[in-house]
């Protein structure tokens, strides 16, 4: 990407064999606890192509760093840029744009929103949040199964560095964000055996109460999601149906209402 705002961006673009015209753009942010660079193979990005997205993942975190807000002003200038679909090079003026992210890109996906809603309003379409790592009290009950598969020591590395900076502004930890009403409708995803559950549910209803829509999905336990970002898991990994399967029934909601969508 060589005409984002803050510089050129690295970034890897997956397309579904049933891309095409008015095919869906994705901005997709990759987990990796706040402290992953560089692009690899994301199966997430894959199972939301397959859906018929145009999904661009980008290196969100090399071009100022990974401290907030740097990452932050780095992918809501990637979606600015994306905004404007006709020059972008991706879809056409009929593609929805939606951000999404899983574990610590969830959290960035979920701060875009929030900066879109207060700075380019209806630019965005939807936001799909996976697992997103909200919470940097990490206290949720959930949150205790994370030493299980590994997580709670790279988790707390990750929210005390991306916080460095000082201060801990809404858009860097959603869930203690006061204003939520206005964004943009939300597809959210976890599993009954994810230690960041909690947070994802809890998130999900408060946008909700707020008035945003919200699809939701709850994976049982035994589907080996915690490998999704990289946690252990002694099940072989089974979701990534559920993945485009939702996300194609998602894209069906904001298509068919979405003026309703944004605003009931």
């Amino acid at each position: 990407m060589e005409k984002v705002a803050i510089g050129p961006v690295s970034a890897r673009v997956y397309q579904g064999a049933e891309f095409g015209k008015g095919s869906p753009i994705i901005l997709f942010f990759h987990g990796g606890a706040f402290l992953q660079s560089g692009i690899k193979d994301s199966v997430v990005a894959q199972s939301l192509a397959k859906a018929g997205a145009i999904v661009a993942v980008p290196d969100y975190n090399a071009p100022l760093g990974n401290v907030f807000p740097k990452p932050l002003e780095v992918g809501y200038s990637i979606f600015s840029y994306l905004a404007n679909k006709r020059a972008s090079g991706l879809g056409d003026r009929n593609s929805l744009l939606i951000v999404a992210g899983e574990e610590a890109g969830g959290n960035i996906a979920a701060g875009v929103a929030f900066k879109a809603r207060d700075h380019y309003a209806d630019a965005l379409d939807g936001q799909v949040l996976i697992s997103p790592l909200l919470d940097p009290f990490m206290g949720t009950s959930s949150i205790r199964k994370a030493d299980g598969i590994g997580m709670r020591q790279r988790w707390t590395e990750g929210w005390s560095h991306y916080l460095s900076g000082g201060g801990c502004h809404p858009y860097a930890a959603p869930c203690l964000c006061s204003r939520i009403a206005g964004v943009a409708p939300a597809l959210v995803l976890t599993a009954e055996d994810d230690p960041l559950r909690d947070e994802t549910l809890g998130y999900a209803d408060r946008l909700k109460q707020a008035g945003v829509a919200v699809r939701r999905n709850v994976l049982p336990a035994g589907t080996g999601w915690p490998s999704l970002y990289g946690g252990k898991s002694e099940h072989t990994s089974n979701w990534q149906h559920t993945i485009t399967d939702q996300f194609e029934g998602f894209v069906r909601d904001i298509s068919s209402q979405p003026i309703a969508l944004k605003t009931n």
